[in-house]
Parts: structure tokens; sequence; C-alpha cells
């Protein structure tokens, strides 16, 4: 009996998120459906529709894309149901609106075949259309968005926000991401980053868009919510920099009485001091705590300086190192006492006096600071019977 012939496997998904695209989506869907014919490779249309209250759904399905309805709006969560549902070994996305050229996905799927797991498009490299990009944005937005995101991520992507990109399905999946809008770019690359996956870039141009009204980014708010994801991806950036900065500032004018010209850094200063150093430690230990926390659950690694710091015993050495920060300021409190009383606890010098009383007391502040966010620690670090975790403290 003759076997009925088999499906060609499906190697290429193109994504489209759409949103009320009617005006531009055919071309759009013709467009990436003439690569796919043009290179020969096996592939499908998919258009994420998010609400659109146009005639987008059956503009895409009268021109042969498959149609994914996403009740829940936002870029991300378009893109996320779209990536989802797709069949293509690979998957690339791009808007709807006419701003990429979808016949250029050939290095992309090239870049992919040799090894890659995210291909993204640098519009900086390719070139951009005038009037294809806001000069805010050119200039100011990407560039530093960018910037701040190979910092943070130690990742070699100069165009972070490109919507042009492909990837292996599979690989993106595994990454579970959670944005639902504009941010959802930049989680891609970060995470992927975090979990070494191999990223290369191909340049390729961004046109003018084909719509006639305002686009569905907005300035302000989507850069925000993308500096916003930045920051809180990257702990290290958010609190262990700054506290470092602002413990070693604290600490210089706590141990030096300094005078610059006719000013003086004294007893005021120390106050101050102590205020630097009381934030930039909390700052220090907001890192550890979130650095943690992101182990638990999954989201990154922990690395081995800390998993040494939190690991075994970590509880009862937090304790002990706390109890002793706790007893120098005690110690340092009863001295200062002890010199009150020399003058039958009369008037003092405050510039003299202090110089004990503010150290005295911002070491039992640190030590009780310690004392808690370690028990805090340890909160984090319980084991539930049956539950399963993202990575154990102890692994």
């Amino acid at each position: 009996m003759e076997q009925p012939p088999s499906t060609p496997e499906v190697v290429l998904s193109i994504v489209l998120p759409c949103l009320n695209e009617a005006e531009t989506l055919a071309f759009c869907v013709n467009e990436a459906q003439d690569f796919l014919r043009s290179a020969g490779v096996v592939g499908e249309v998919i258009v994420a529709d998010n609400g659109s209250t146009d005639e987008s759904a059956a503009i895409a399905r009268a021109c042969g894309a498959r149609v994914v309805e996403v009740p829940e709006r936002g870029y991300g969560a378009a893109l996320a149901a779209g990536i989802d549902a797709a069949s293509g070994r690979y998957v690339a996305m791009g808007d709807a609106d006419g701003s990429y050229d979808f016949m250029t996905l050939g290095p992309f799927l090239a870049a992919l075949e040799a090894g890659a797991d995210l291909v993204m498009g640098d519009r900086f490299a390719g070139g951009i259309e005038d009037g294809a990009m806001p000069w805010l944005h050119r200039h100011l937005g990407n560039p530093v968005l960018s910037t701040l995101g190979r910092w943070f991520f130690s990742v070699k992507v100069h165009d972070f926000h490109c919507g042009l990109r492909a990837f292996r399905r599979d690989r993106i999946l595994e990454l579970d991401l959670g944005s639902t809008g504009m941010e959802f770019a930049s989680e891609m690359v970060a995470r992927a980053a975090m979990e070494d996956y191999r990223i290369v870039e191909v340049p390729t141009v961004l046109r003018r868009d084909r719509r006639s009204y305002a686009p569905h980014l907005r300035t302000w708010r989507d850069g925000w919510r993308h500096l916003r994801f930045l920051l809180l991806y990257s702990p290290r950036w958010l609190f262990l920099y700054p506290g470092l900065v602002l413990l070693g500032l604290g600490t210089l004018i706590e141990v030096n009485r300094a005078t610059f010209g006719s000013i003086t850094l004294d007893v005021d200063a120390l106050v101050a001091a102590l205020g630097l150093v009381l934030i930039g430690i909390q700052a220090i230990w907001l890192h550890v705590l979130t650095a943690v926390f992101s182990a638990r659950i999954g989201l990154r690694p922990l690395l081995s300086p800390l998993r040494r710091i939190v690991g075994g015993r970590a509880l009862e050495r937090g304790i002990v190192l706390s109890a002793l920060v706790v007893l120098g300021g005690v110690i340092l409190f009863v001295i200062d006492v002890f010199k009150w009383g020399h003058v039958h606890f009369g008037q003092l010098d405050p510039s003299a006096q202090l110089r004990l009383t503010i150290p005295a007391i911002g070491l039992m502040v640190i030590g009780f600071q310690a004392g808690m966010n370690t028990f805090f620690l340890g909160v984090l670090g319980i084991q539930r019977h049956g539950v399963r975790e993202g990575r154990s403290l102890d692994s």
C-alpha cells in the first residue's frame, strides 16, 4: 500500500505582531511569503493579532497567513503567543508596519544554520532611511539603552531594540520570557546573554514605515520601561556598584578630617558620611538578596563568590559577625559615656565627643542591619519538600 507523502518540516516561521495594521499588513505578509518562496525555505507567516478592531485579521487570512488571536494586550504578549504557536525550527520576527524588509532574512537564516541561537539586526550598521527613526530615538534613546545593555549583560549587541531578529524557537522558549510590553525585546537579549547563548548581529536597513498614523511606540513611557527592565535584571549595576561607591566615599570622609581652603570637614560631615555608609551597605545587601532570590527562582545562576558567602552555615556565620559589629559599637559607646563621666556629665567639646558617638551608633545600626538581612537570607534558603526550586543555595 502506497504511503501518503509526509509533510515537510517547517524550517522558518515569520511572526508579525499586529494591532490595527490594515494599511500595511498585506504588504508585509506578501513580502515575508516572497522571501520564503525565493529562498526555497519551507515556512509559514503568522500574524499575532493583538485585538485589532479593523480588518487586519481578515486581511492576514486572505493573504494566506495564519492568524493567532492574542487577547492580552502588549507587544511582548503578541510576540510570545506567536512564537508559542509557531511550527518552525526557527522563528523570525518583524513589525507589521513595513519598516523592515523581510526579503533580507537570508543572512539571519544563514547565521542560525551556522549555529547561532539568536540573530539580531543592526540598523545602525545597515542604515536608517531619512525619517525612519525619530532624532531622539536615533541619537539618544537607542544608543544609550544599547550601551547600558552591553555594560550590564556583557554582550556585544549594538542595537538592543531592533525589531527584526531571528532565533531558534526551542532556545527562546526555554527562557520563559515574561514581559508583555515593548521591553520584551530587551528581555530576549538580556536573558539570552545571561544563559550564554550564541548571539550574532547582521546589518539590516530600517525603512520609513508605510502607515499614515502615529506608531504605537511611546518615547518616554517605553524608554523608561526598557531602562527599568535593564536595571531590574542587573542587580550589580542597580545595587552593588552604587553601594560600593557610597560606602567608599562615606568611609573616606569618616577616617579623614580634611580641610579644603576655608572649609573643614568636621562632625557635621561625619554625620553625612555615616548616612552614605549606611545607604551603601544596604544597597550592597540588596544586591546579595536580589542575586540569591534570582537564583532561587531560576532566573540566573548564583556567582561563585556569593555562593561561598551564602552557602553552608551562612546564617550562623552572619549572626556571629553581626553580633561582633554590634558589640564593637556598644564598646565605643561605653567609652564615650566614660569620657563624659570624667567631666561629671557636664559640658563636652561636641566636635571631639561626636567622633566617638557617631561611629558607635553607626556600628550598632550596621550590625543590626546585617543581622536582619542575614535572617532574610535564611528565609530565602528555606527548603520545602516537594516544591520545585530554581536553584538550591547549597548546590
